[in-house]
């Protein structure tokens, strides 16, 4: 998993380069794999937004995690806002991250190939889907796709300089349309939300570790925790994802559901946040593929990308 856009301070404006094929800028969160079923070494503070600091955070997440008596995640009020077709916006980031440290590069990485094309309109759902591709020869190897949407670096006009808007955000919901080309090679799928704020990390981690333990695993910092809930994957076809999250007033992080394909489940953890740079601010979102034993080459698609915050 990887965390957020400190480093992009310097490195914004960068257009990052694939090993084969154009990427695009991008910043956002979410926790990777070290192995088929654990989360890699979180990435130090100089590194691009993704993985959580280096060193272990003054509050980091209690273990085990607490559980809510379940309450059913309410739908988003009229009032909601929502940032739709993220798969299409400019801005978005690249990292790989190299088993079996899984220390941050930037393309060209000996080992790890990959790349992000957008304005995809076979197979898309909507015309103007991003295809994501990964291969390279060092095994379970991942690449982290990242967006910053609001705070510093807004590809959605959303700077919020004042402020004002990310201390009234406690709710979101992560929501798209994925294509697997290829189950038996698709090891790990990562999506996530990050937000930092007042020196406070927060990061919704959930992947898909399909070749792992089967199961939907969740994490804020470091480390993954199996929810137990099934991640049965449509092969060769299209998949829908709806996530579900909460900021609680103490600002811990409750993980309240995971849609996928229709089937609802109620995860109801909470986790403490953990401490960052206090220049972090803003909201991003990611989308993660990890390698599997042989990294073999592998393609998915992205679709009707969104998140609705209010």
């Amino acid at each position: 998993m990887k965390t957020f856009f400190w480093f992009l301070l310097a490195i914004f404006a960068l257009a990052i380069t694939g090993c084969g094929a154009a990427q695009l800028a991008s910043t956002a969160v979410a926790p990777s794999s070290s192995n088929p079923s654990s989360t890699s070494p979180s990435a130090p503070p100089t590194t691009p937004p993704s993985d959580p600091p280096s060193t272990p955070p003054s509050n980091p997440p209690s273990a085990p995690p607490s559980n809510p008596s379940p309450t059913a995640p309410s739908s988003a009020p009229p009032g909601a806002t929502t940032l739709s077709n993220l798969q299409a916006s400019p801005g978005w980031q690249s990292w790989g991250q190299l088993a079996p440290l899984y220390a941050d590069c930037d393309a060209p990485c000996p080992g790890l190939t990959w790349s992000m094309t957008q304005g995809i309109t076979s197979p898309s759902m909507s015309g103007n889907a991003a295809q994501f591709q990964i291969g390279g020869t060092t095994p379970y190897s991942d690449v982290l796709w990242t967006n910053p949407v609001i705070g510093q670096f807004s590809t959605q006009g959303l700077p919020d300089d004042a402020h004002t808007l990310l201390p009234t955000i406690h709710n979101f919901i992560y929501d798209a349309d994925f294509y697997v080309t290829d189950a038996a090679v698709t090891q790990v799928l990562e999506f996530d939300v990050n937000m930092y704020m007042n020196s406070v990390g927060m990061t919704w981690g959930h992947q898909c570790n399909h070749l792992g333990d089967g199961d939907w695993d969740i994490s804020v910092n470091s480390g993954w925790i199996s929810t137990g809930v099934p991640c049965n994957l449509i092969d060769n076809g299209w998949n829908h994802v709806t996530i579900q999250m909460q900021l609680e007033s103490d600002n811990s992080l409750l993980f309240q559901t995971i849609t996928l394909n229709g089937t609802t489940s109620a995860i109801n953890q909470t986790f403490a946040p953990y401490t960052v740079p206090a220049s972090w601010y803003g909201v991003s979102v990611n989308y993660q593929m990890d390698g599997n034993y042989e990294q073999s080459a592998n393609t998915t698609y992205v679709d009707n990308l969104s998140l609705t915050y209010w």
